[in-house]
């Protein structure tokens, strides 16, 4: 899964053809690493990718063929039986699609590479379309002729929890005609604007100064020590985005329309309601979510910020001053090396196993960190499909930031492996739970290296770092998916111009960093470069969800309230998609539908700030004396 970047939501999979070889870094770091995607196919002409798809356009066909219109007489273990066949020829064009999908992220400028994505996307999307009736007639069963398949054979009954959530959809199914329509139509329709999307940032420059950088590049330079540089690429992104914030807008526009048609064509009560039904979560325990933040932002941002304002020495921040390095902080680069053994290490104290499964991902080379243009930027971790591995895209820069974003990704990473013994169709976690381990692994990587350090004033600036990114994960998310609330709720009474989206964004943004933060005029583009509000709608709270959940979990953890709990901490993982939130969190004590549970979770950032103002006076106190 993608991780939230301290500048924005970073990419939810746009996803090399060939990965370049060159592998560039940070100045003066080690050589950093680029994937070989060979275990997944040799390359866009390998004869093994043409012969597997067509060999599952032939199975889908007989497939179809075979059992179209015939599964209510099937018995549970023939049923049990088609799931299986099902699942085989998924996985076939789950490869094919993972590999595209990576082959673009590695260059997304390079119009082959654009060429070869969108041709498999076509190809794929035709085939499925044979497979297409099996969840639309298995949802047709009546629910007590499933349960008595179910309860005639064990076979059918693994099944079960994929039947489970793929019923969730029952209420918002269309016919199969309709059904066969959207399928295939997507590939001229969301998927054909989500590549415009990619294409169009991977291609963009960005005029920091006198350099033309690319605008992974630039939103780095807003973290740069030297507040003029911040300022320049700041004005550098407005501008870029600025000029192009009527093809942003179209963009916005006709998702939000295409989002607003099918969900009330599928009787979605609400803009976010089909996220939540994917995220297997409930629309009130969401809300639950929002309000306990939205109403946390004075004692988290708003505090946390005007004492940063303080600490830099201004009266009021500026935008490009959220993610200013604290004047003491040494501005060192962190060499990969010592960045994979920082992790791993952290990873290793809290449970060997992880610490070993993450070690394959720097043994053979599954990550991708090296720094070129056309690349996608922020991270993500592909988990491809279960006959493979994982791979995981970084833009290693050197910061610290950037070794956390490594602790993240690599905990989505032991996650994928841990949960692909469930098989193809039971792996995937929703995206709430998904960001579990991603984010356990940064406070795993985060406490190890805090609970070392013997330094009052280091500590404090990495207290500081930590609430930065619990910010960023929480009260920023939010903050974003409230901004896709109001967008989409304006876009169904008419066209939005990009002065009233950039209205929303203003309020969301002023309401969520507070009054410490002066907003100049140009800032009200920034909207347009997040890539998960055109990817993937409404799935930024996903990680506020994760941070929070694991803020609660990570305190049961160091307060030994759990007996057993690696042990059970691999279990919840090892479970993928089979269990829901109930039923991973009971082992913990823990209720995510309790609302308590989210101020526990929030609470643990208000500790980081209190200790945060403590040192802080007490630094003062030593300076006076």
């Amino acid at each position: 899964m993608a991780r939230a970047a301290a500048d924005g939501a970073a990419p939810v999979l746009p996803a090399a053809v060939r990965a370049p070889l060159d592998a560039g870094g940070p100045p003066g770091g080690a050589p950093l690493p680029v994937w070989d995607l060979s275990d997944l196919y040799a390359s866009a002409e390998d004869p093994k990718l043409a012969a597997d798809l067509d060999r599952a356009e032939e199975e889908g066909k007989a497939f179809a063929a075979r059992l179209s219109g015939r599964l209510g007489s099937l018995s549970g273990d023939a049923l049990a039986e088609a799931v299986g066949e099902y699942e085989r020829i998924e996985e076939v064009l789950g490869r094919a699609m993972s590999f595209g999908q990576l082959v673009f992220a590695g260059d997304a400028t390079d119009p082959a590479n654009g060429r070869f994505y969108q041709t498999l996307q076509e190809r794929v999307t035709a085939i499925s379309s044979h497979l297409l009736f099996f969840t639309l007639e298995l949802n047709r069963l009546e629910d007590a002729e499933l349960d008595r398949k179910l309860a005639g054979s064990a076979a059918l009954r693994r099944w079960q929890p994929w039947l489970r959530d793929l019923r969730v959809f029952r209420p918002h199914q269309l016919s199969d005609e309709l059904e066969k329509l959207l399928h295939e139509k997507e590939v001229t329709g969301r998927s054909a604007w989500n590549r415009l999307f990619d294409e169009t940032i991977a291609g963009m420059t960005v005029r920091v100064g006198q350099e033309d950088l690319t605008v992974s590049a630039a939103l780095n330079r807003l973290s740069d020590r030297d507040r003029s540089v911040r300022q320049a690429a700041a004005q550098g992104v407005s501008e870029a985005f600025g000029s192009r914030v009527r093809l942003f807008g179209l963009i916005t526009n006709t998702l939000a329309k295409d989002k607003e048609i099918l969900d009330s064509w599928r009787r979605y009560p609400r803009p976010g309601s089909a996220r939540n039904r994917a995220n297997m979560v409930e629309d009130e325990v969401v809300d639950a979510l929002v309000t306990a933040v939205r109403s946390s932002f004075p004692r988290l941002s708003h505090r946390y910020y005007a004492m940063k304002a303080k600490w830099l020495g201004l009266p009021k921040l500026m935008h490009w001053d959220r993610n200013a390095p604290l004047p003491e902080e040494q501005d060192r680069s962190i060499a990969w090396p010592e960045a994979v053994k920082t992790v791993l290490d952290s990873y290793r104290a809290f449970s060997p196993e992880l610490a070993s499964l993450g070690a394959r991902f720097f043994d053979k080379p599954w990550v991708d960190a090296a720094l070129r243009p056309g690349k996608a930027s922020g991270a993500f971790a592909h988990p491809t499909v279960p006959s493979a591995h994982p791979y995981l895209l970084l833009n290693y820069h050197g910061k610290t930031r950037d070794v956390m974003t490594l602790a993240h990704e690599l905990g989505h990473g032991v996650h994928q492996i841990l949960a692909a013994q469930q098989g193809y169709l039971l792996s995937g976690t929703p995206l709430t739970l998904a960001e579990t381990a991603s984010v356990f692994g940064e406070m795993l990587t985060f406490r190890g290296l805090l609970d070392a350090e013997t330094d009052p004033k280091r500590r404090r600036l990495m207290l500081a770092g930590k609430v930065e990114d619990m910010l960023n994960t929480v009260v920023r998310q939010i903050a974003f998916y409230r901004f896709e609330t109001l967008l989409h709720d304006e876009r169904r009474k008419g066209e939005l111009s990009a002065e009233q989206i950039a209205a929303i964004w203003m309020q969301v943004q002023t309401e969520s960093l507070g009054p410490a933060f002066d907003f100049t005029e140009d800032y009200g583009v920034y909207w347009a470069y997040i890539p998960h509000f055109v990817h993937s709608p409404f799935y930024v709270y996903a990680y506020a969800f994760g941070d929070c959940l694991v803020n609660a979990l990570y305190g049961v953890y160091r307060d030994g309230q759990v007996p057993e709990f690696e042990r059970k901490y691999l279990g919840l993982l090892k479970a993928g998609g089979t269990l829901r939130h109930k039923e991973l969190l009971a082992p913990f004590g823990l209720d995510a539908s309790d609302p308590q549970f989210w101020q526990r979770g929030l609470d643990v950032i208000a500790g980081f700030i209190d200790e945060l103002a403590r040192e802080s006076r007490d630094d003062e106190l030593e300076k006076t004396a």
